[in-house]
């Protein structure tokens, strides 16, 4: 009986909690789930931005892993093979989007966490060299 009636109250306050929850504007829900402060580890340094980099580098740094050797059907570095079909029927302008996007198995801004698009932009102007 005490089993009964101790499960009673606790769907009562559930559902009670559920209805609350419920009626939270968006704002509320981002105030609500803010995170409380920050983590710093001794010695380990902030990023920091080192200025503009050369499509090049976001290449060496981001790129090369898949579009070296062609993982998944990446185009290769400036492997005209590769980028001209995908220029040619889609353009530039859409290549780009989609590497910003992510296309197939590649992930929006492929695996550079700290690109932006112009960086994007370069590392692709990059790997299109000569084409």
């Amino acid at each position: 009986m005490k089993f009964k009636v101790l499960l009673g109250l606790s769907a009562l306050l559930l559902s009670a909690l559920t209805l609350n929850a419920q009626e939270m504007t968006d704002e509320e829900v981002a105030e609500r789930i803010k995170p409380y402060g920050s983590v710093h580890v001794a010695g380990a340094k902030a990023a920091v931005a080192a200025g503009p980099r050369s499509g090049q580098e976001i290449y060496n740094q981001a790129c090369v892993a898949c579009h070296g050797s062609g993982v998944l059907g990446a185009p290769k570095l400036q492997a005209a093979a590769d980028w001209q079909p995908r220029l040619d029927e889609k353009g530039y302008d859409t290549v780009w989007q989609n590497a910003i996007d992510g296309i197939n198995a590649m992930p929006p801004m492929g695996t550079c966490g700290n690109c932006t698009n112009d960086d994007i932009k370069a590392a692709i102007d990059y790997m299109i060299e000569g084409i």
